[in-house]
């Protein structure tokens, strides 16, 4: 006992002289080293168990633990301040980016800020947010993780919390439990107070250095503002800030590790203040600074060469660098984020290839690979021909998944070992709204499935190896939102064993929990404890009561959740639940089984977070508590009894741990701090002291998996090693995989239902209801025989072998001569609608028939057809392209001696749509109908579908013809609108229309030098208009409210003049109405007789206006009063205006400076532009008023205009003519 005693004081000595040297040379961080009396085995202790899943990674490990704002006496009586959150300094520590997982820096804003309006979940005693969703940094040597794991299990662990008293000692069970010390030092970063984020690099095994980012994330600015750079070469026992040699003033934002070196480490600094790396070849001791030309958002490393690298950029691009980022080249432009993938050695025919998802537009996307330097077009390749729905690419394993619209609805397409890509199978009548890829071990695809009938559950289904055919696996999954959208699904993959599952389902609105040992075949209930933790029986019988179990993991996909399993220790699974007729959140305990799920026991009731030492040989245990903690609990019994230790001589509260990397884990760092707002405490607990030996076979036993006893599972007969009870030895790196195995004769339960086959009560299979099973099978098309099944496909990682196998098995048989049979025909991008001059990919499938005698025909409509000798020679599309406008049969015809079958397609081929006119008169009267027309360009687009908004009305008018007949019951300015529908292709046009009881107009000419400088343009038409009515409103003294003027889109330039009444109506009969509009007129025709009315065009051209003759609208709306007065004018009119003719065309060669007028059109082609603007009539928001009164004028470009007299004009109670 002297001796130990002297021992132990001299280690004491040294290490407070080391201590002492250190705190000198680190400038204010300290080290506690402190040391085990004795490495004696503990007294036994019962006690119990909480959890977070750890098990995700295969490295270290990293648990946060949320702390919440109160005043208690800490651990072992000490005194704890009131805390409170702060927003300014939460602590988050963050995901490691894994293999083919892209991850970045957004993450920092994307996932923290929205999560800070729930403090009392996750907030520590000084304030430090542990975020569950990303309290972890993933490598492929350690993580960390949440014991909080979720949002929900810190709501409700607020009432087990409140069940330790005022008190609060962690140990309060067990008072006169005898302490026992673990080895450990404690190391404070000094400065860091205000830092609410880290992230944390073990390099690996076998080596020292542990490297530590902590920053300060702005929450308000969305950016890093602070950094530190921490260094450990000692497993954690001390700390080298480097913040001097990477630049005093730089900002470091990430910290990326190679997944195939980790000496190779990457850090990526702040893009606000420079956008740059930091690389270091070895472990982090130095680094080389290199500028970046664009900004990462996220990063995707090679899973084989150290040193390609994929870049994402925030303006959607793709780079590469193959030098570890010391150079990068643009990939490719308009990526989809999160949609880039690195090609597979003995999948893609190139190792350096990157499968992509690019953006085209109008809401789609194409599937392209590109080579790893060279993505010009003549390099890219185009796996699916054509249009795929963004988002759904998705490369995993040999299965390549996208989606495609067709018929307005997607469906799944998949490609496997990267082969044509084929419709997946699913039982008729399932209609996805979701689909979710779980997963593709195994040669085998398990997805999830949100029928169109369900909201917050999904089906899952699983296919055979090509991943084609799909049947069910479990219905009704418990399902729920994670971040960034993700779809959370209630299924846990024991690890450590094949085939067995958890998963929680909703039965009759409760939700339960199954398991299942042979990949989803069967499905049953868990049992029960037989007792609860005070050892009183537990009365619970199935299917009433069962034992329920929390099987979420971490919101971040890469640490655990509540449930946790280890691949070194093999039927070991400890989760929170409940036992009772379904799953709640209330009174949860935690259970542990050693069996694999067959038993189960209750260890515990409060929060706790656990951890697998050495392989799996044993269990350690931190509470999961709001209060200072300097305890932790170990278990060498698989959670039967429990030891405490203590870790550090002040209470600490603990934010997380993480773990040494690989299964070992011997040495442990917990981060914390002591109090409000101080530094971060890293202690170091090394347990190697624990286990004095290694150990040898006597250490081990057996124990054989069974469910309820039956031994054979997926055909075999499985036995493990495992280590003795209370047995502290070190085990070998390679002993926790020692397993055998024998095979098993083939039973009917090694057979599950094939696709079109359900499973009876009897357990039998049978066809559905809506299945024909039939002779032949799609593998048909590229063969000679076919596998025929018999109602059961063999699971494909069962391994029985004899028995049944033959019974069950299906059998080869030759391809028999078959008409085809389930031919389809659609275009690559799943429209209807092509654009001309374009190809057009056509996509042909053949169901049933044998493909190498089934000659497919393709009639494209256009008198053009293609024939192929059989399916398999258009497995690309077949390409076309359309030269003319219209609507096209197109037809797909599969034929052979013994039948065909013929299916069609009706394809809209259209031109782009550039412009729409709108067609009307500037002036119509009021209660009279009105016609409407359009006038396209190109005039010839296909099918085009009209919508007509007259004033404010806001359902439309639709038509098929571009014309429309509309009465305007008001007088005033009113708004027309009509929109054109071409394809993809919707162009707009507008105007206003003024709308009167009674007007005059008169339609004018102008002298040839006008048309000879007409640009065709509306803007010109429109100036013109407005010097034509000043030039009038000045020579005639007429109100310019009462003028209107338009000139028309057409040669020879021709325009027409309104006179309406004025915007105050005059007092009087209508006959006293119109003769004050008539009197204007003969003076503003005066004018023009004389030649008064003539504008500058510009220097030097001066332009006549003329009057030609009268316009054809009415000029007033007639009473049955004037009625026959009218018809007197009218007759008079015509008689004199025949005279008139007469004259001019006798004497026309005798009468000097009188031309008659030829129809001359100039050989320039009429345009059609937009209206042309005029001035204010009655409603004075009318600023524009147009009309298109399409005039035969017949123009001599060297004549002077007709002069008619007032004799001349007509009266008419027609309604306006509109060409």
């Amino acid at each position: 006992m002297e001796t130990r005693l002297g021992h132990c004081l001299l280690m004491l000595f040294s290490e407070w002289i080391r201590l002492f040297i250190l705190t000198s040379m680190l400038g204010g961080a300290r080290a506690e080293v402190r040391c085990v009396p004795s490495c004696q085995l503990p007294l036994k202790l019962p006690s119990e168990l909480d959890l977070a899943n750890f098990g995700a990674a295969p490295a270290g490990e990293f648990v946060g633990f949320g702390e919440g704002s109160l005043t208690t006496r800490g651990d072992d009586g000490y005194d704890v301040a009131e805390l409170t959150s702060s927003e300014e300094s939460s602590l988050k520590v963050e995901p490691w980016s894994g293999e083919n997982q892209p991850g970045g820096p957004q993450r920092d804003a994307l996932r923290d800020a929205p999560k800070l309006s729930r403090p009392p979940d996750n907030v520590t005693g000084d304030g430090r947010n542990v975020q569950n969703s990303d309290t972890a940094v993933v490598t492929e040597d350690g993580h960390w993780g949440s014991s909080g794991t979720r949002n929900l299990r810190s709501a409700r662990s607020a009432e087990t919390w409140s069940e330790f008293g005022a008190e609060g000692v962690d140990d309060a069970p067990v008072p006169d439990q005898e302490e026992f010390r673990l080895t450990s030092s404690t190391f404070a970063l000094a400065g860091d107070t205000a830092h609410n984020q880290a992230m944390v690099h073990w390099s690996g095994q076998n080596s020292s250095v542990i490297l530590m980012l902590t920053k300060y994330y702005d929450f308000n600015s969305g950016r890093v503002t602070e950094s530190s750079l921490w260094r450990s070469t000692d497993y954690g026992t001390t700390y080298e800030k480097l913040n001097e040699k990477v630049g005093s003033k730089t900002i470091l934002s990430y910290l990326y590790v190679s997944p195939n070196n980790k000496r190779k480490i990457m850090l990526l600094t702040d893009p606000v203040v420079e956008s740059s790396l930091l690389i270091s070849l070895d472990e982090g001791a130095s680094y080389q600074k290199h500028s970046l030309a664009f900004d990462i958002l996220s990063l995707l490393f090679h899973p084989e060469q150290e040193d390609w690298i994929l870049a994402y950029s925030h303006d959607q691009k793709l780079y590469v660098s193959v030098e570890f980022g010391r150079r990068w080249q643009l990939v490719h432009d308009n990526v989809v984020p999160n949609r880039f993938y690195w090609s597979r050695l003995g999948l893609d025919k190139e190792q350096g290839m990157i499968h992509l998802e690019i953006s085209i537009s109008d809401g789609r996307s194409q599937y392209i690979t590109c080579k790893l330097q060279n993505c010009s077009d003549g390099n890219k390749g185009k796996p699916f021909p054509g249009f795929i729905i963004p988002n759904s690419l998705v490369v995993q394993d040999e299965y390549v998944f996208i989606q495609v619209p067709i018929g307005g609805q997607p469906v799944h397409y998949v490609s496997y070992k990267r082969n044509v890509f084929y419709p997946m199978k699913l039982p008729k009548y399932t209609l996805p709204k979701d689909l979710q890829i779980i997963s593709t071990d195994d040669n085998q695809v398990v997805a999830a499935i949100q029928d169109w009938h369900q909201n917050d559950s999904y089906n899952l289904y699983m296919s055979e190896s090509r991943g084609l055919l799909f049947t069910l696996m479990l219905e009704d999954v418990v399902s729920s939102g994670g971040p960034e959208d993700n779809v959370m699904i209630d299924l846990y993959e024991v690890a450590g064993i094949k085939g067995v599952f958890l998963s929680n389902k909703v039965v009759e609105n409760q939700v339960k929990t199954y398991i299942t040992y042979n990949k989803g075949r069967d499905w049953r209930l868990l049992q029960a404890p037989a007792a609860d933790l005070h050892g009183n029986k537990v009365f619970c019988e199935q299917p009433y009561c069962s034992l329920h179990l929390h099987l979420h993991v971490s919101e971040n996909p890469y640490a655990s959740g509540n449930i946790v399993s280890k691949d070194s220790a093999p039927g070991i699974i400890i989760a929170s639940g409940v036992v009772g007729p379904e799953l709640v959140s209330t009174n949860v305990s935690i259970f542990i089984t050693s069996d694999a799920g067959n038993t189960w026991r209750e260890v515990f009731q409060e929060e706790y977070s656990v951890f697998f030492l050495n392989q799996g040989g044993s269990l350690v245990a931190i509470r999961h508590t709001p209060l200072p903690i300097r305890h932790i609990w170990l278990s060498f019994d698989e959670g039967k009894n429990w030891d405490k230790y203590s870790f550090t001589s002040s209470p600490l509260y603990v934010d997380g741990v993480l773990g040494e990397p690989g299964e070992d884990i011997l040495i442990m760092t917990i981060f914390g701090h002591f109090s409000h707002r101080s530094e971060w405490q890293l202690v170091k607990i090394d347990f190697r002291c624990i286990f004095q030996r290694r150990c040898t076979s006597k250490d081990y036993l057996t124990w054989q998996l069974h469910n309820e006893g039956e031994m054979c599972i997926m055909g075999m007969k499985r036995i493990f090693q495992k280590l003795r009870a209370n047995v502290q030895c070190v085990k070998a790196r390679d002993q926790y995989i020692s397993q055998m195995s024998d095979s098993c004769p083939c039973t009917e339960a090694d057979f599950e239902c094939d696709y079109g086959f359900e499973r009876r009560t009897d357990g039998s299979c049978t066809p559905a209801f809506w299945f024909v099973p039939s002779a032949t099978s799609r593998d048909c098309v590229t063969g000679d025989s076919f596998l025929n099944t018999t109602g059961y496909r063999k699971a494909l990682s069962n391994n029985c072998t004899e028995g049944s196998l033959f019974k069950f098995s299906p059998r080869h048989q030759r391809c028999p001569s078959q008409a085809p049979r389930g031919l389809q025909l659609f275009t690559s991008e799943g429209t209807l609608v092509a654009t001309m001059g374009k190809n057009v990919t056509f996509l042909v499938f053949l169901e049933e028939g044998l493909g190498s005698m089934t000659s497919i025909t393709v009639d494209f409509g256009d008198g053009t057809a293609i024939s192929y000798v059989n399916i398999s020679s258009i497995e690309d599309g077949v390409k076309h392209i359309y030269n003319k406008v219209g609507i096209y049969q197109v037809s797909a015809t599969a034929s052979n001696n013994l039948g065909f079958e013929r299916v069609a397609l009706y394809l809209h081929i259209s031109c782009q749509l550039e412009q729409v006119q709108l067609l009307a008169p500037l002036v119509v009267v009021k209660n009279k109908a009105v016609n409407f027309t359009t006038s396209l360009q190109p005039s010839n687009v296909g099918t085009v579908t009209y919508f007509w908004w007259f004033d404010n009305k806001t359902e439309p008018l639709l038509t098929l013809e571009g014309a429309i007949s509309f009465t305007f019951s008001k007088e005033g300015s009113h708004s027309v609108t009509v929109q054109a529908s071409a394809g993809n292709t919707v162009r707009q046009d507008q105007m206003r229309v003024a709308v009167y009881d009674y007007f005059k107009s008169h339609v004018l000419a102008f002298s040839s030098n006008l048309d000879e400088l007409n640009p065709g343009m509306s803007e010109w038409r429109d100036d013109v208009s407005r010097a034509v009515k000043s030039c009038m409103v000045q020579v005639t003294g007429i109100s310019e409210d009462q003028l209107l003027v338009t000139v028309f889109p057409s040669l020879p330039t021709t325009a027409e003049v309104f006179i309406v009444p004025e915007g105050r109506s005059r007092d009087g009969a209508l006959d006293e109405k119109w003769a004050h509009l008539d009197q204007l007129s003969r003076v503003l025709l005066s004018a023009l007789n004389q030649d008064l009315i003539r504008f500058s065009l510009r220097q030097g051209v001066q332009v006549n206006v003329y009057a030609t003759r009268l316009s054809p609208a009415p000029l007033v709306d007639n009473t049955d009063s004037l009625h026959s007065g009218t018809a007197v004018i009218m007759l008079v009119s015509v008689v004199l205006m025949g005279l008139a003719i007469f004259v001019i065309y006798k004497f026309k060669r005798k009468i000097p400076g009188m031309n008659t007028y030829t129809a001359e059109q100039p050989d320039k082609e009429q345009e059609v532009f937009t209206a042309v603007t005029s001035i204010d009539v009655p409603n004075p928001e009318a600023d524009k008023l147009t009309t298109l009164d399409h005039v035969d004028a017949h123009l001599d470009s060297k004549s002077r205009g007709y002069l008619p007299s007032h004799a001349d004009i007509k009266l008419s109670d027609e309604a306006p003519h509109v060409f």
